[in-house]
C-alpha cells in the first residue's frame, strides 16, 4: 500500500494536495517529518540502528519518519515509535523540542522528546527498518557522531 502525505505551503499550511511517497515533491510544496527522542530516568537516549538496505545503512538514529495524510506531528511521532520499536508512548508527556524548515529536503521537521524506562530487551524491532536498539548516554551519541555512525541529518544534539 502506498504511503500518502499531506503537502504544505511555505508557511506550513496544508494545501489539500496529497502526495505519494517516492515521487518528486512539486516545487513550492513541503511535507512534514518527525524525529522522536526517548530519554530514560538515567538520562540515556533510546537509539536505533538502521537496516543495511536503507539509505544511511547501519547508521544510528532516533526514531522518525514522515507524517501520513490526516495525521498530526505528535500522532506520527507516536506511530513511528510503535511501528519501529514496538514501544507505546504517552502523548501527555511529550515535548516539542525543535522545529526546522528544511528547503533542501522540502520538509518541515519536528523533533519530539518523550520519557520511558522500557528496557531495550522488551522492544519489538521492525525487521525491515531496525536491526538494533540501545539506550545510550549523550556522550556515546556524540561518539557516534564523531565516528560518522550517527545519521547526518541529526545536527542539533545540543538541544536534547
Amino acid at each position: 500500500m502506498s504511503e500518502l502525505w499531506d503537502l504544505y505551503d511555505q508557511e506550513r499550511r496544508k494545501t489539500g494536495v496529497v502526495h505519494k511517497r517516492g515521487e518528486p515533491i512539486p516545487q513550492g510544496f513541503y511535507h512534514l517529518v518527525v524525529s522522536v527522542w526517548v530519554v530514560n530516568s538515567q538520562g540515556e537516549y533510546l537509539m536505533s540502528q538502521r537496516h543495511p538496505n536503507k539509505s544511511y545503512p547501519q547508521y544510528w538514529e532516533c526514531t522518525g519518519g514522515s507524517v501520513l495524510i490526516g495525521e498530526s506531528s505528535i500522532q506520527a511521532a507516536v506511530r513511528e515509535v510503535k511501528e519501529e520499536l514496538g514501544l507505546t508512548l504517552d502523548v501527555d508527556i511529550a515535548h516539542l523540542i525543535y522545529q526546522k524548515h528544511r528547503d533542501d529536503n522540502q520538509d518541515f521537521y519536528d523533533v519530539w522528546l518523550f520519557h520511558s524506562d522500557t528496557p531495550a530487551t522488551a522492544l519489538t524491532l521492525q525487521s525491515d527498518e531496525v536491526i538494533d536498539a540501545q539506550w545510550l548516554s549523550k556522550e556515546a551519541i556524540y561518539d557516534l557522531q564523531r565516528n560518522r555512525k550517527l545519521h547526518p541529518l541529526i545536527d542539533y544534539l545540543d538541544l536534547i
